[in-house]
């Protein structure tokens, strides 16, 4: 009990201390001053830092629970996305728009683009900007593990892991192993637990330390 109260006073004293630099970047909505907070945030070492993410993201994001972490040098590209409870996500990660869900784990150095399609040639094979471009929301199902390095450009379903290095541009089951670029499904889920992992695991209270 005085564990969860310590860390809701934690919480709230970031979320008060980040609470201007949110109301500057229109809590998400000015996209280059957004970009510019992110940055900062990624650069602040430590537990501090880690804190000083999640109450950024809290108050800019679409969606975001205080119970995640956010390493060092991780930001989002995008304020179009829905951080789930207990996600870890690792340092050095670039992230566009996406959801994740619930304890899915992310390794560092991860990427997760907004789709496949975000620049486009015209007839004289010049390439255009991400202007022109279209985006997509990709969706990380919960209980998932991203592997290092890794670079997400297409669905992942619940329970799923994508090994390290892998490139995804297809869609991927629950439940099962993908590996390899592009990745391709190594190990499918046994019939009665596809898509619905194991629940028996305690859940975590919070992904940040105490």
């Amino acid at each position: 009990m005085l564990k969860r109260t310590m860390k809701a006073v934690v919480h709230g004293f970031f979320l008060a201390l980040l609470l201007p630099a949110a109301a500057l970047t229109g809590f998400g909505r000015l996209r280059t001053l957004f970009t510019m907070v992110a940055h900062a945030c990624a650069l602040v070492p430590g537990l501090p830092g880690d804190y000083v993410r999640i109450a950024f993201y809290r108050l800019t994001l679409r969606e975001c629970s205080l119970y995640s972490r956010i390493s060092f040098g991780s930001f989002f590209v995008e304020r179009e996305v829905s951080l789930g409870r207990g996600v870890y996500i690792g340092a050095y990660c670039i992230i566009g728009r996406c959801s994740i869900g619930d304890r899915t784990q992310i390794a560092s150095q991860v990427q997760i683009l907004s789709g496949r399609r975000q620049h486009k040639r015209d007839s004289a094979g010049r390439i255009s900007g991400s202007d022109s471009g279209t985006f997509e929301e990709i969706g990380i199902g919960p209980d998932c593990w991203i592997g290092a390095s890794a670079i997400v450009m297409a669905p992942v379903g619940a329970g799923t892991t994508i090994g390290a290095g892998a490139v995804v541009v297809n869609d991927i089951p629950g439940g099962v192993t993908a590996v390899g670029n592009p990745a391709r499904v190594i190990r499918e889920a046994s019939p009665d637990s596809q898509g619905h992992p194991d629940r028996t695991a305690p859940e975590r209270d919070s992904a940040l330390p105490a």
